[in-house]
């Protein structure tokens, strides 16, 4: 019996795939639930399991391909024999017929580099073709494997192509390779960048990833007029209260509690009371959102995404703390739903964690307003005690809100900031827990 393989849905809004990498070729046997291939969408990136068990009886998508939702991309014969009937080899497909050459790039020795536009092939010393997909080099890049080095792996796909799991297994064992000395280029014009002759360069692809990174944020500058606001947040009484209660909240909820759950709360109750932050422009109208949706930016090993926390307006203190929880541990083990990487109507930045004190962050569209929130410091601060002035140790935090001068001018934004500010530092912590 043939079973169709189809572009599977990824989420309501998803009509198309790429893709990304082939685990298997036409002969090869899989099993049911055993990864077919993978594929990425403008949300995510997935691995594909097998719908049986079988012989690949055709593939009919080469990598890079963008393909509809329900289309066929392969066919699998789950009598356990092929009948040869395959549109597009294997062979076809590992070689990247079709994918046009725009440049090549004469190096140093006898080899010779291809820079495709949507793969990269490499003919090395032994004479073999080794293709390295988005995927592949993704990896690589992750790893600060450079482009040079992926040479040296032995590669167990067709004609020596480099797949995923060699290069991950190459990772694991730490093996000791060779590695050939750096491409020599001189001039690279396709980005009009010139080198001198005696600088060595690794030239890498952008993976999947970075690439709808960079579209979407190309987008947002290009679209919302950014204007930003920053204002100092005394954060005191919210830190000494996880301090006192992390580890009561710890056996209670099994995991750590964090200041990211006072944010969203204070910031929830901060847009109910300022719809049109909480909107997005639609051609020549404003949607005023019935909900509150935060996006929560996580940043994963391969770039960033942006998963949200639905109707936040209706959840208390502990329901947001689960919620964050859950959203953050599945994007960083890339089981996230596409439908929860969209959706959202405000988003929050937190990139105190990594250190830093402030930062500009862009809209991530279609919201209007975007909040940054630093490092929490603790630093002297002049208060005012009985009619007198004192020098005390608070812990205090900058906030920045990036906002769309279209719809929001600068007496609304910070109209807004300070009545999140009022929030943070008057919450009501009693029997929040």
């Amino acid at each position: 019996m043939i079973i169709d393989v189809v572009m599977p849905k990824m989420g309501e809004s998803i009509t198309e795939g790429t893709i990304l990498e082939w685990y298997k070729k036409v002969g090869d046997s899989i099993e049911k639930d055993e990864t077919l291939l993978e594929i990425g969408t403008d949300k995510v990136d997935s691995e594909i399991p097998s719908p049986a068990s079988g012989i690949i009886e055709e593939i009919l998508s080469a990598p890079n391909d963008v393909v509809d939702v329900g289309k066929v991309i392969a066919r699998i014969n789950s009598n356990g024999s092929s009948d040869n009937k395959a549109i597009a080899s294997s062979e076809d497909i590992d070689l990247g017929i079709n994918n046009k050459v725009v440049e090549e790039i004469p190096p140093s020795n006898d080899s010779r580099v291809k820079k495709e536009v949507s793969s990269v092939n490499i003919s090395i010393k032994d004479n073999k073709s080794a293709m390295f997909t988005p995927v592949v080099l993704k990896i690589a890049n992750q790893e600060g494997i450079p482009l040079v080095e992926l040479e040296n792996i032995e590669g167990t796909g067709s004609n020596g192509r480099v797949t995923k799991k060699d290069i991950q297994s190459y990772i694991a064992s730490k093996a000791s390779h060779s590695v050939k000395k750096g491409i020599e280029v001189n001039t690279l014009k396709d980005t009009g960048a010139i080198f001198n002759n005696d600088q060595k360069n690794n030239v890498e692809q952008i993976g999947h990833m970075r690439k709808l990174i960079a579209e979407h944020m190309r987008h947002s500058l290009d679209t919302s007029a950014h204007v930003y606001i920053m204002n100092e947040v005394d954060m005191t009484r919210i830190v000494n209260f996880i301090e006192e209660n992390e580890q009561y909240f710890y056996e209670k909820e099994n995991f750590k509690l964090t200041v990211t759950p006072f944010i969203i709360s204070a910031t929830s109750s901060a847009l109910r009371e300022t719809p049109e932050m909480n909107a997005s422009i639609n051609g020549d109208s404003i949607v005023y959102h019935k909900n509150i949706n935060m996006g929560i930016a996580v940043s994963v090993d391969s770039g960033l995404m942006v998963p949200s926390i639905f109707n936040c307006d209706e959840k208390n203190f502990i329901g947001i703390s689960r919620e964050l929880n859950s959203i953050a541990y599945q994007t960083r083990e890339k089981t996230i739903s596409p439908d929860a990487l969209q959706g959202s109507t405000f988003t929050i930045s937190n990139f105190g964690v990594f250190g830093a004190t402030i930062g500009t962050p862009i809209i991530n569209q279609p919201n209007v307003g975007i909040l940054g929130t630093g490092k929490i410091k603790k630093q002297p601060v002049i208060i005012e005690k009985n009619d007198t002035d004192i020098i005390a140790i608070r812990s205090m935090m900058m906030l920045s809100l990036g906002f769309d001068h279209r719809l929001i001018d600068g007496a609304g934004g910070a109209k807004f900031i300070s009545r999140l500010k009022q929030n943070l530092e008057n919450i009501n912590l009693e029997n929040i827990l």
